[in-house]
């Protein structure tokens, strides 16, 4: 077994655990008292310790256009199973997530990302999907920022897949700005069918916000087609 291997293992064991023992009591206090910043802070620290065992690191180039003080959508590229951790502890202290509907049926993460605020997609229920995306508009208008990976799966290539729609829909709905995210190194960590994790240095390039404010769903493609274009020119600086 390679050391790459056994940090694997160890990280694995160890987020677990970390997992089991304070995913309970969190969510116990989040029900009862409706309030869910430490589990973003319980999010973070276990992110975090994910991160150092498995000998991850990150950089993020051109942090200050990430916006601050209003809600955005971070729309970022799918190399690695690696890229939604980074992401999240990069580029918002309380970002919110648009997830497969199948992670809710994992034991305790399920229930955190639910009292967390994330909002869950099946991809399976054109109409459960619709409402999905509503609800994040809602979201988006309370304030909160989202993150979505519009390929909707790892890219087993450096070729960006085509963008699904729904999380554009749901920033031109609520007038909130998309952030593009340009995410290289996540392949060299982890490939796509592979549980092992290898050390490696993640950049995350930032692009300049792209505001939908005023525009019409009749433009989403519009906007997607920049959205993309700006990733893959991130990709290739």
């Amino acid at each position: 077994m390679t050391i790459a291997a056994i940090r694997s293992v160890v990280t694995f064991v160890v987020v677990s655990l970390y997992v089991l023992v304070v995913g309970p009591p969190g969510i116990l206090l989040a029900i009862l008292t409706g309030i869910n910043k430490h589990l973003y802070v319980g999010g973070h620290i276990g992110v975090r310790l994910g991160l150092a065992l498995s000998g991850i690191r990150y950089r993020v180039i051109d942090p200050e256009r990430l916006p601050r003080g209003r809600a955005a959508v971070y729309c970022a590229n799918h190399q690695s199973n690696i890229d939604p951790p980074v992401l999240f502890t990069a580029l918002h202290p309380e970002v919110h997530v648009l997830y497969k509907a199948e992670i809710n049926a994992v034991p305790i993460l399920g229930r955190v990302f639910r009292l967390g605020g994330f909002i869950p997609v099946d991809r399976k229920n054109r109409d459960a999907a619709l409402r999905s995306i509503d609800l994040g508009a809602d979201s988006l208008r309370a304030g909160h920022s989202f993150l979505i990976f519009p390929e909707g799966t790892r890219s087993r290539t450096a070729e960006l897949l085509p963008f699904k729609k729904g999380g554009f829909i749901m920033a031109i709905k609520a007038g909130a700005p998309i952030v593009p995210v340009a995410v290289s190194g996540g392949r060299d960590a982890m490939r796509k069918g592979s549980s092992v994790i290898h050390p490696a240095l993640v950049t995350v390039r930032v692009g300049k916000p792209i505001e939908t404010a005023g525009l019409t769903l009749e433009q989403r493609d519009e906007v997607i087609a920049q959205t993309r274009a700006t990733i893959q020119a991130l990709l290739d600086t």
